[in-house]
């Protein structure tokens, strides 16, 4: 088997084990122990592949940092479809998927994978991509006179996703906000300029 195949093999099989722990037993039990087990390899498989475990952890979130790019297409191909506060609901519903959530907090836990992320760039990795997809969204949505013109999407998107966050990750774990709760967020936030656009 070419060694490329195998490699990203290990690494997805590792990394969904790693979601697994995460969904289950929440951020404090992941460990390069418990990963291996949750997968089912020996535990130095995971470190013939990643230098240490932060190592490990911040491929894991640069991963699904990755996946943004795709939805982040897609909802800015949406735009002129639907209405503003539909599409912007399963944005956010799809961005704040548990396991996104869990590595949220992952990100805050770990005082060490969090600053080898930040080398990267400003901002709280996931979060910080979320608000640009958002951004991205919202300025499709203004240049097609769909919101006002002079709205400010920069500050619209930061309260979208930091109202999202509270509504998704203050929950117990394995449950959701209703879609109504996180509808009524959004056309409170989006409420202004959406009404001034007719203006």
């Amino acid at each position: 088997m070419p060694t490329g195949v195998h490699l990203r093999d290990v690494r997805k099989q590792l990394f969904h084990a790693a979601e697994r722990v995460l969904l289950r037993d929440g951020p404090d039990a992941l460990t390069s122990r418990a990963v291996t087990t949750e997968a089912d390899v020996a535990k130095g498989v995971l470190h013939r592949h990643f230098a240490d475990f932060d190592d490990f952890l911040a491929e894991l979130v640069r991963d699904r940092i990755a996946r943004l790019a795709d939805q982040s297409a897609l909802l800015r191909a949406a735009a002129g479809t639907r209405t503003v506060a539909e599409n912007l609901v399963a944005a956010l519903a799809e961005l704040f998927d548990p396991v996104s959530v869990a590595l949220t907090s992952l990100v805050f836990f770990r005082d060490g994978l969090r600053t080898r992320l930040r080398q990267e760039g400003d901002g709280l990795p996931l979060l910080t991509e979320a608000r640009e997809m958002l951004t991205g969204y919202l300025s499709a949505e203004r240049e097609q006179g769909r919101i006002a013109a002079d709205a400010e999407v920069n500050s619209l998107a930061l309260s979208l996703i930091g109202a999202a966050h509270l509504l998704y990750a203050g929950r117990r774990r394995g449950t959701l906000p209703p879609d109504s709760e996180v509808k009524k967020t959004v056309d409170t936030i989006m409420a202004d300029p959406l009404q001034r656009r007719l203006l």
